[in-house]
């Protein structure tokens, strides 16, 4: 999981609304596919999924106070499509956030 320490606060739809204008250009642009991923809310999250060739989420993004954790499914962790949007993922919450807005960005298992 990656934790990234914010300066100010967001919320999930902000976040929603950005990755649902980026996320799928930015993944057919880089991997040259016709495939869309899918977004889903609840009060402290998003999800990223494709039901047809996917069980469950690919990537959740948690919101804990003024950190983001994200979480990443361990049953993908090879695969091409994750490991693109696992790129896309940390290039659109660094333009997100802007680099003056984070504090610190680690791991944690």
């Amino acid at each position: 999981m990656k934790i990234i320490k914010t300066n100010g606060d967001i919320t999930i739809e902000e976040l929603k609304s950005f990755f649902g204008e980026e996320l799928n250009p930015l993944f057919q642009q880089q991997r040259q596919v016709h495939l869309k991923f899918d977004l889903r809310t609840d009060a402290d999250s998003l999800e990223v999924f494709n039901e047809e060739l996917y069980d469950g989420f690919l990537f959740r993004i948690e919101k804990h106070g003024t950190e983001i954790h994200i979480l990443k499914s361990e049953h993908y962790t090879d695969d091409v499509n994750a490991l693109t949007l696992e790129d896309i993922i940390n290039t659109l919450l660094m333009e997100f956030l802007g680099s003056r807005n984070i504090r610190y960005i680690g791991e944690n298992s």
